[in-house]
């Protein structure tokens, strides 16, 4: 059985903390901002995690992340992996993620490959698998006028071979 998900994120930009940086698929994208967030605030992290939740049925950003994050661990991969946990007592396996981004910056050119790559990684899966496009929406959103950044993703899991 094929199961598809939406996950979603949105966090401010903190432009006063330049020691935290600005981490987009576990890349420090840029030292100049950060986000507003308890942990590095990675908007494609996040919104992944929230797809995976989607197939699981278990909310990992919330009370989940929150327990890791007074915990001291603040990097969002950790919670993605969590998930990925999750989805692997599921049996489930990664058809492919098509990621949408809505920022006006920083300009994502000629990094997308790194960011792919990033993500790929901790995936576990084939680069191929991964589609990722960036948008400034026109400026029609807060994001779109470089506030914020906003991602939505689509998550196609096989979960063939799940149990139960």
């Amino acid at each position: 059985m094929i199961k598809v998900a939406i996950g979603q994120d949105s966090h401010r930009f903190d432009f006063k903390d330049t020691e935290k940086g600005l981490y987009l698929c576990g890349v420090c994208f840029s030292k100049e901002m950060s986000f507003v967030a308890n942990s590095d605030g990675d908007v494609v992290l996040h919104a992944v995690t929230n797809a995976i939740s989607g197939i699981t049925g278990r909310n990992i950003l919330g009370k989940v992340a929150d327990k890791m994050c007074k915990l001291g661990i603040t990097d969002s991969a950790e919670y993605l992996k969590v998930a990925l946990e999750d989805l692997a007592n599921l049996k489930g396996k990664i058809v492919h993620l098509s990621i949408s981004i809505e920022a006006l910056k920083p300009k994502l050119e000629g990094r997308v490959r790194e960011l792919k790559e990033s993500l790929a990684k901790i995936l576990k899966i084939e680069l191929s698998q991964i589609g990722l496009t960036a948008t400034t929406g026109e400026g029609l959103t807060e994001f779109g006028k470089g506030l914020g950044m906003q991602v939505f993703c689509v998550l196609t899991v096989d979960v063939s071979h799940e149990i139960g």
